[in-house]
């Protein structure tokens, strides 16, 4: 059995407190994942995400990206 490496998103409002709303689909491999939050990014930011976290298999793969912009 092949175990493909799994990439998603994790997201924080404002005040630093982690969302369970929305949720990231899982990838399996980071271009897509990262395709896929800059389409999405201004309709998360607007449903109150202010921070996205990708995770490599549960690990930060990036540095913290602020999706809202005063």
């Amino acid at each position: 059995m092949v175990v493909r490496p799994q990439w998603e998103w994790t997201f924080d409002d404002a005040d630093g407190g982690r969302l369970d709303r929305p949720t990231s689909p899982a990838f399996t491999n980071q271009y897509d994942a990262e395709q896929w939050l800059g389409e999405q990014w201004r309709a998360l930011a607007a449903g109150g995400a202010h921070v996205a976290q990708l995770l490599h298999d549960g690990t930060p793969a990036t540095p913290p990206l602020v999706l809202h912009v005063p």
